[in-house]
Order: C-alpha cells, then structure tokens, then sequence
C-alpha cells in the first residue's frame, strides 16, 4: 500500500509543485524559491491591476460590473495562497498524521474504502479544474481577432501597463493575463485538493472503523454459539476479542476528531474566503449579466463561470456535509453491533463511545459557519437576495 498522502493528494502535490506553492522542504534551491516567488508575484499583480482599474472607473457602473466579478475571484484565491502558506507548519503536520500507524489500512477491504474515497474526491475536482480551464481558454480565444477586424483588445477588462494598440506590448499583457488567469484556476484547484482531500479522508477512516466492527474477518465481533456459551475459557476469549476491537475503534476515532481538529483550525480561514468570496462573485456575475451589454459568447461564458463557482462551493459544503453525515452513521452501526453478546465492560464502553459520536462531527469556516447542504441553500439564497437588491438599485 502506497502512502496514504500519496493516494490522496499525488494530484495536489504535482500541480503545487509545479506552480512552486507546495510545502517547501529545507532542500529546495534558490531557485526553487525565486521561482515561487515569481508564481505568487503574478497573482497578486493581477489583483493589482484589477483594484487599480476598479478606482479608476469607480462611478461609472457598467465598466465597474464588467470587472469587479473577477476581482472577487482573484482576490479570494490570494487570500488562499496566503493562509495556505501562513498555516504551512499545519499542513505539513497533517500530511505527517495521514500516515500514521493507526490510519494504516489493515485489510484488502480497508485498501478499498480507501481507494474508493480518494478516486470519488479526485473525480469531482477534476472535473471543475478543467471547466475552470476550458472557460480561461475560451476567454483568450474570444478576444483574440480572429473573427472580425475590430480594434485588439486583452482577454479581461483591467488596468494595464502596456498598450494593447501597439506590438510587442500587446503581446506581452495578453500572455500576462492568460498565463495568471491559468495558473490562478490551478492554484485553485490545489488548495481545494488539499483540504477537501484530508476531509474525505477522514471520512474513509470512519467508514473503515465501521467495517471494523461489523465485517471483518480478522477482528470481528462474532455471535457466540453454544460451544463457547458452555466454555469458560472460549467465552472468556471472546469477551476479551470484543473488548480488543472496541479499545482499537475508540483509538482509531479519537484519531480521527484530532485529525478533523487540526483540518479545521488549518484552513478555517481558508473556508470561510471561500464561502464570503463564492457570494461576493455569484453576485457579481450576475450583476455583470444584468448591467453590461454583452455579446452572446461573453453571456454564455458568464454563465458557465457562476456554474463552476458554484459547483465549486456545492464540493466545499459537500465535504463537511459528508463528514457529519459518516460519523452519524458510525453511531448507528455502534448500536447494531453484537454488543448484547458482550461482557458489562464492553457494554460500558461501548455507552461512552456512543455517547461522542452522537455529537456532530461539524466542519466549520471561520470556526462558525457549518459546511453543510443547508449551508450551501443559504447561500444560494443569500446570493439571490443580493442581486434582487442590486437590480432594485439600477
């Protein structure tokens, strides 16, 4: 079996590594450091110009709404990177705690559900990092002229250092924005990796201790039959096997609230950008498409970018919802274990195990809100009363 950081977050890691924002190790170069500092410079230049711009146009509407929507975005994952890398230490420690002794898998069946989970996360984030991809190309290509001899323009309305009449200026800022804007959708999707990734995973663990106490073979609580029902020393080894799988589940899930705890204390911050940003440019795009005259491409492309951003804050409260609702159905399968063919002893501890996963395992943004699909419909509400108000205003 592979590492269970490798399973997990090999994705993750390629990409970060690539754009220089992974964990950095005591070994990397110098120029692996100015490297990432030329990556994380692009962003932040980005948002720059952008906040320029918008102080520049302030009053006038329409200019205002055609750019302020990317802003949100821009200014959102900036503020990823920076508590992604503020909390490094963190996310070090919880790449160290995925593979530990106890979250080891000890069985075929433990290997599955494991792999199982890993694959599911994988799948979805994959498909928003390439609609998220799809939707910077299509922006590059729309404003390329290739189409019409009208006046060449750059990919996204901002303030820029360079003149978009002349050559090689032109070419220079519509790489500049092509390249961030890239580059900023796969920054994107490497935060959302990490953390959505270790959430699932603790997910995994529980469903593994589940397993644990109802199907597996090695250490399983077995019903007693007769022969051990007239043996004391077959009653006595199985009151004390009972009591061994019980020990070792109360340790795994200890494990697992620890792990869930240092996750959440990692990247509350992170979250709850999440959850303000996801508003601020769902409301703002549709802002945009109320306010600005837009061609039909550009309103089609709008379009599919609030259905990604909002696919994207769907996987975020997904995630927390998923973890809540597993370790519901921990305390369930506690119940129908065999604990009535059990010593007191088990029977007393098994009350006190039941008794902590009957409170919510929740994850919160900002150690506040819960990430839950009640949440989610909030801010779908919340959104739309935003606009609503905006539109009242025009």
């Amino acid at each position: 079996m592979t590492k269970l950081t490798n399973l997990f977050l090999n994705r993750a890691q390629l990409v970060m590594k690539y754009l220089g924002v992974w964990v950095p190790n005591e070994s990397d170069t110098i120029y692996r450091k100015l490297y990432k500092i030329f990556m994380l410079s692009l962003q932040y230049t980005f948002l720059l110009f952008q906040m320029i711009f918008v102080v520049q146009a302030w009053g006038d509407l329409e200019a205002v709404a055609d750019a302020v929507y990317l802003l949100f975005t821009q200014a959102s994952l900036c503020c990823k990177i920076a508590v992604f890398h503020i909390n490094i230490e963190g996310v070090r420690e919880l790449c160290q705690k995925m593979n530990n002794e106890v979250f080891r898998p000890t069985s075929v069946v433990h290997e599955r559900i494991l792999q199982i989970r890993a694959k599911n996360i994988k799948r979805l984030l994959l498909c928003f990092i390439v609609a998220a991809e799809m939707i910077c190309l299509a922006w590059g290509v729309a404003a390329l002229p290739l189409f019409d001899n009208g006046p060449r323009k750059f990919p996204f309305v901002m303030w820029m250092p360079v003149n978009s009449g002349s050559s090689p200026q032109y070419e220079i800022g519509f790489l500049f924005q092509e390249l961030t804007i890239s580059t900023s959708a796969m920054m994107y999707y490497g935060v959302d990796s990490v953390a959505f990734s270790m959430v699932i995973f603790a997910c995994a663990q529980m469903e593994i201790i589940m397993e644990k106490i109802l199907y597996s073979e090695l250490i399983s609580i077995e019903p007693r039959n007769d022969a051990v029902l007239n043996n004391d020393a077959s009653l006595t080894n199985h009151y004390f096997n009972g009591n061994k799988i019980l020990i070792e589940c109360v340790k795994h899930y200890q494990a697992v609230i620890t792990f869930k705890e240092l996750v959440e204390n990692t990247f509350h911050i992170y979250m709850f950008f999440q959850l303000t940003g996801t508003v601020g440019i769902i409301v703002m795009s549709a802002f945009r498409i109320l306010v600005v005259k837009s061609e039909r491409f550009q309103f089609i492309s709008t379009i599919i970018y609030v259905i990604v951003m909002v696919s994207q804050i769907y996987l975020c409260c997904w995630c927390g919802h998923e973890l809540t609702a597993t370790n519901e159905k921990l305390h369930r399968v506690l119940y129908m274990s065999l604990w009535y063919e059990q010593d007191v002893k088990f029977q007393r501890a098994l009350c006190f195990m039941m008794a902590r996963t009957q409170r919510p395992l929740v994850l919160r943004a900002g150690h506040y809100i819960s990430l839950s699909r009640q949440t989610f419909v909030a801010i779908l509400r919340m959104s739309y009363s935003y606009i609503a108000v905006l539109n009242q205003t025009m």
